[in-house]
Parts: structure tokens; sequence; C-alpha cells
């Protein structure tokens, strides 16, 4: 993207009907570590990657509890994820004060969305540059949003946010059939796949990845790092299962090729040593 005439404010049009401040902002959540969500009937599972700026620093928290029946996992600007967190707790605490009854997912996510679309329409503010998964369980059952920068909501079986999300994305949609009556460990095994696929060849490990859980019976809660290493565990192992019956039969080609190598320098080492490159 690049700068023109048409991006200095947030409410100036451009001839062909964009606002770009908030394709920028749009364009941040692209640019932040992935968040995963899938649901059931009964539960909601939130995974993100937890990515830190140098091997000396720690990551950044990408999952807030709002409340006991919500939770959300953020992409994007992680200071302003922190702040539409707060803003949703303060709405779940002064619901709960008025009417002593939670306050309903659907109503919460609409308020973040006219929130978050005031600073579409102020000139002297400007855009939430971050995307929100918004995961909660009321009377009419669970429930899994997206917020968008642009105050755009939309409610989602499973979906991925963030950088290299999209290898997430295709694995949801060929599992999307079985989301729906999928338990609770089936979900928390499709949620780390998942965040595997979104790693693109870095091995998943507790300590690069985030889990919660919510569910009937179940208040929204973080797994700590140990639930999930041994989950990880588990999936490895039926990985490494699969996998050894085509890299068994591998290392006994090469080392006919070096038997072959070694007959081949024995009459003449010139010619043995001419043919092993093109052997390997």
């Amino acid at each position: 993207m690049f700068r023109n005439q048409y991006d200095t404010d947030v409410t100036t049009w451009s001839p062909a009907g964009r606002l770009f401040q908030v394709e920028y902002a749009m364009e941040a959540v692209k640019q932040g570590s992935a968040a995963i969500a899938l649901r059931s009937k009964t539960h909601v599972v939130l995974a993100c990657v937890n990515k830190s700026n140098s091997e000396l620093s720690s990551h950044q928290k990408k999952i807030f509890k709002v409340d006991d029946h919500i939770g959300v996992a953020i992409a994007g600007l992680t200071a302003d994820g922190r702040v539409l967190s707060r803003y949703m707790r303060s709405e779940c605490i002064n619901y709960s004060y008025t009417y002593e009854s939670p306050l309903p997912v659907g109503r919460l996510v609409v308020q973040l969305a006219d929130k978050a679309q005031v600073c579409t329409q102020r000139s002297w503010k400007r855009p939430y540059g971050v995307g929100l998964l918004v995961a909660g369980l009321d009377e009419s059952g669970a429930h899994l949003y997206y917020n968008c920068p642009s105050g755009n909501y939309f409610e989602y079986q499973a979906f991925a946010i963030g950088s290299r999300s999209q290898a997430a994305k295709t694995y949801l949609e060929r599992k999307f059939d079985n989301f729906n009556a999928s338990s609770r460990e089936d979900l928390i095994k499709d949620a780390l796949i998942a965040t595997r696929e979104s790693l693109q060849g870095e091995k998943l490990r507790s300590s690069v990845c985030t889990i919660a859980v919510i569910g009937v019976g179940e208040p929204f809660h973080i797994l700590d790092q140990g639930t999930v290493q041994k989950l990880i565990d588990e999936f490895e192992i039926v990985k490494e299962e699969e996998v050894p019956p085509t890299e068994e039969p591998q290392p006994e080609p090469e080392q006919d090729a070096a038997a072959d190598q070694g007959a081949g320098a024995g009459p003449g080492g010139a010619a043995g040593e001419g043919a092993a490159p093109m052997d390997i």
C-alpha cells in the first residue's frame, strides 16, 4: 500500500469510495501474530501464537478473560486490544450489577462494533488497529464473533486472523463440517493442529502457543503450559507413528550407494570420486 492524497484523514473518501486509514488498520490485523477460534454446540476454543520481539523478551498476552462467560483473542496492536478488553470487562460488570444476569454475547459484540465505528467517523481519532475473536456462552448457546477495525462484526463457526493465518483457515475449512458436533478434546486438538499450520515449519511447543476454553459448566479459562504440552505430545506421537514407514527405507539406499562408491574407488580412485556426486 502506498501513501496518497486521500489517506491523511480517516474521514476523507477516495474517488473509488475507500477509506484508506481504515484499510491500514485492517492491514495491521494481518501483520499481528495469528489467533484462531473454533466452536461447537457446547464449547468454544481460542488459540493464539506467542510471538516475542527478541529472544531476550517475553511475549505479550494475546488472550484476555472478559467475564466467566466471555473471552477474547486478539491480533494486531496489542495495546488497542488491551484497552478494548478493559472496555468489554466494564460493560459486563455494569450489566451484571444492573440486571443481575450475564451480558448476552451478541449485545456486547454490537456495543464493541459501535465503539470501533465511531473511530472511523471522527477526524481527531484513529481506527483501532486490532481484530478480536470474541468467544462466549449465553442462554442461546455457544457463540464466536469476529470484530473488525472497520466496525463490522461477523459470527463464525471457526475463524483465523493474523499473519500466516491462511494455512490455518484452509485446515479449518477442510474440517468445518465436524466442528458443530465435536467434543471439547477434539476442538482443542483441531485448534492445536490449525496453530501448527500457521507456524509453517516451526515446531509446535507450549511456549509458542496459548489455548483457552469456555463451555457448558466450564467458565472461561486459559490452559496452563503443562496441560497444553501434554496435548501436543499426544498429537506428535500420532504424527511420528504415521511418518516412519516412508522414512525407514531411506538410509539403506545411501549405504548401498556408499558401498558402490567404495567399489568404484578400488580400481580407479579418480573415476570413483567423479561418479559419487552424480549418484547422490
